[in-house]
């Protein structure tokens, strides 16, 4: 059992990052989006981002050379995937447990690295940074999920529209953190079973271990999935759309898109009537001569 929980973990994280990939591609090839027209850009150079300027304030700026900031768009995009600037600035007190919970995962990803790394080579400098680095992802991002759901479940205003997917999905989450810190407690020495699972040499784990193994790999798999995987999505909202400023020009690349979007048509049917053609009028009756 220890073995096929060990193999099903590894190829978990290898289809994690297929379907991550998937799913950066799915949303890499929707159609042309509209402008948000929302300000500032931070990518705007000549100091426009900093104030909400635009290229279009220069004159005959379509036959001049853009500046682009390239670095201040990577700033103000990893602001919010790392410090979620946003939910800070208008939920502050919900903020505190997601930052907890996305910073702690963050932690997991370097301590799964690091792991990785300790398992083959012996350092104990590398393997005492390997645990202050695992026990600072495990503790704050339990505690950050642990909250968050307390937090649903306990506020009106989020619990109305909480579905029970995303009570799942952080049960989930905390299950394989529980089940991970017991792990770990219980086994004798982690950089050796970091190192006989990934060399597919396999001993008797235990049970705790076999669990964590089992729900580690269904987690990784059901992310990209899932709602989990806001990821992706929120990488093309930030860069293709929010801060996406392109101008529209005959013959240019954002020309030939918007034209190919408009040919596509809606792959989708609303039911509101402004987005649904007019029935066409019934003829009139035709008098009859008298």
């Amino acid at each position: 059992m220890a073995s096929v929980a060990s193999i099903f973990a590894l190829l978990a994280v290898i289809g994690f990052l297929i379907l991550s990939a998937a799913k950066f591609a799915k949303y890499s090839k929707f159609n042309q989006h509209s402008r948000f027209d929302l300000y500032p850009v931070p990518k705007e150079g000549n100091g426009r981002g900093e104030y909400g300027g635009s290229y279009m304030e220069e004159d005959l700026w379509w036959e001049k050379p853009r500046s682009i900031n390239h670095v201040a768009e990577l700033v103000d995009m990893g602001k919010e995937m790392f410090f979620i600037r946003k939910l800070f600035m208008n939920q502050p007190s919900l903020w505190v447990p997601s930052m907890l919970f996305h910073g702690g995962i963050y932690f997991m990803m370097l301590f799964s690295v690091l792991l990785l790394i300790a398992a083959f080579v012996a350092s104990p400098v590398l393997e005492t940074i390997t645990t202050v680095v695992g026990v600072i992802g495990f503790c704050c991002a339990l505690l950050g999920c642990l909250l968050l759901l307390i937090r649903r479940l306990t506020d009106a205003s989020l619990a109305a529209y909480t579905t029970p997917i995303e009570y799942f999905n952080l049960i989930l989450i905390a299950a394989v953190l529980i089940t991970g810190i017991i792990s770990w407690l219980s086994a004798a020495n982690v950089f050796e079973v970091a190192r006989s699972i990934v060399t597919f040499n396999f001993a008797e784990l235990p049970g705790i271990v076999v669990l964590h193994l089992i729900l580690l790999g269904i987690m990784m798999l059901y992310i990209p999935a899932s709602k989990m995987g806001h990821y992706a999505g929120k990488f093309f909202t930030f860069h293709s759309v929010l801060w996406n400023n392109e101008p529209n020009l005959p013959g240019n690349a954002v020309n030939s898109a918007v034209k190919a979007s408009n040919a596509a048509g809606a792959t989708v049917k609303w039911s509101a009537p402004h987005a649904s053609p007019a029935p066409a009028p019934a003829p009139e009756p035709i008098a009859e001569e008298a």
